[in-house]
C-alpha cells in the first residue's frame, strides 16, 4: 500500500487578499485528490495537508505560485492511512491565535536555533526554557526542566508572560513548540514586553525528533501531532496513543486501562464532567462509527465529530476550544 505523505506548512506574510486565494486552493486541493485543513489570514497561511506523493509533488510549486509566497517551508512524514476525512480551506484573523493583534511575527522574532544546537542552549542554567504549548501537549512530552505555563488555549500564553515572568530576572528566554509557529508570536510577544534574549527551536520538537538521535536527546515521553498518529517519538515513530472522543485528550495504554475510559465516549479527565446525556450520545455515535466500519466505510458523525476531530489534528491553538465541547471548521499546525 503506497503511504501517505502529510506536509505541514505555515509563512507569516502580509495578505490583504487572502480571501481571494481560498477557491483556487480548494480547487488545487481537490483536483489533486489531498485532504486535510488550510487556514488563511491578513497575517499569512496555515497548514497541514495529505495525499499520495504523486500528488503533493505536484502541490508545493503549486502552492507557492497560487499564494506567490515562494518561501513557504514544509515538514514532510507519513502515515499508513490518510489522516483527515475531508479538505477545508477557511478564512480567519489569525492563522494561529493568539488574540492580541499588536504581536506581529513579520516586524520581529526571536533568534532561531537549529536542532543540534538546541541541547547546548538549554543546558545553560542561566537560559529559562518555556514550552509554549497548550497542558495536554505538555503532559505526554517536553523538554527536561522545561517549564508548563499550564495554558489551554495559545491565547493564555501573553497573561502567562506579564504575571510570571521579569525581563530584569528572566534575560534568557529559549521556547519551543510542535512545529515552530507558536514560537512565532510567542518571541514577537517576548520580544515587545522587554525580553532581550529570546530564543525558539527552529523546526518545533518535530524537527528535533526527526532529527537528533535518540541516545543524544533531551526530549522525554511523546509529542502530540495532530492527525490520526496521535503522538510521536523520536524519528518521528508512531507512539500507542489514542484520542478520547469526549474531550480529545491523548492517551496512553496506561489510561484507556481506566475504568473510566469508555471508547468513543469518555476517558478520565472527561468522564466526571459530562453528562449521562452527552454519553448516551457519544455511544450512539460509536456505535454508528462500528456500523460504518463493519460497511467498509467511515463515519463522518454530527457536528462535533469527524469535523471536531480534523480541526483538532490539524490546529494547536484550537483543541482547547474543541475540547470545551465548541463546534468549528478548520485550521492547521504546528
Amino acid at each position: 500500500m503506497q503511504p501517505i505523505e502529510i506536509a505541514a506548512f505555515y509563512h507569516f506574510a502580509r495578505l490583504p487578499d487572502s480571501a481571494a486565494l481560498r477557491e483556487p486552493l480548494a480547487k488545487l486541493t481537490c483536483s489533486l485528490g489531498i485532504k486535510g485543513i488550510i487556514l488563511l489570514a491578513p497575517e499569512g497561511i496555515n497548514g497541514t495537508v495529505g495525499g499520495s506523493p504523486e500528488a503533493m509533488a505536484a502541490f508545493h510549486p503549486r502552492l507557492r505560485e497560487i499564494t506567490g509566497l515562494t518561501a513557504i517551508e514544509h515538514k514532510t512524514s507519513f502515515a499508513d492511512e490518510m489522516p483527515f476525512l475531508r479538505m477545508k480551506v477557511r478564512l480567519k484573523e489569525e492563522i494561529v491565535t493568539i488574540g492580541d493583534a499588536s504581536v506581529d511575527p513579520t516586524e520581529r522574532v526571536g533568534a532561531y536555533v537549529e536542532p543540534w544546537d538546541w541541547n547546548a542552549l538549554i543546558a545553560d542554567p542561566e537560559v529559562l526554557v518555556i514550552d509554549t504549548r497548550n497542558d495536554f501537549e505538555v503532559r505526554i512530552g517536553s523538554f527536561q526542566g522545561a517549564v508548563d505555563p499550564h495554558t489551554k488555549t495559545f491565547g493564555d500564553f501573553p497573561a502567562y508572560v506579564r504575571n510570571n515572568l521579569d525581563p530584569g530576572r528572566h534575560r534568557k528566554v529559549a521556547m519551543f513548540c510542535t512545529g515552530g509557529i507558536r514560537c512565532e508570536k510567542a518571541t514577537s510577544l517576548m520580544l515587545r514586553e522587554g525580553f532581550e534574549e529570546v530564543y525558539h527551536l527552529k523546526g518545533g520538537v518535530l524537527k528535533y525528533l526527526e532529527e537528533i538521535p535518540a541516545e543524544e536527546s533531551l526530549w522525554q515521553g511523546a509529542c502530540f501531532v495532530f492527525d490520526k498518529r496521535v503522538a510521536v517519538g523520536h524519528g518521528l515513530s508512531v507512539e500507542d496513543y489514542q484520542l478520547c472522543h469526549g474531550c480529545l485528550s491523548p492517551l496512553n495504554a496506561e489510561e484507556r486501562r481506566s475504568p473510566e475510559y469508555e471508547e468513543g465516549v469518555s476517558c478520565p479527565y472527561c468522564a466526571p464532567m459530562l453528562t449521562e446525556a452527552q454519553k448516551a450520545s457519544s455511544r450512539e455515535r460509536q456505535r454508528q462509527v462500528v456500523l460504518a466500519e463493519k460497511r467498509g466505510g467511515v463515519h463522518l458523525g454530527p457536528v462535533g465529530g469527524a469535523a471536531m476531530q480534523d480541526e483538532a489534528r490539524a490546529s494547536p491553538t484550537k483543541l482547547g476550544e474543541v475540547a470545551s465541547r465548541s463546534e468549528v471548521g478548520g485550521v492547521v499546525v504546528r
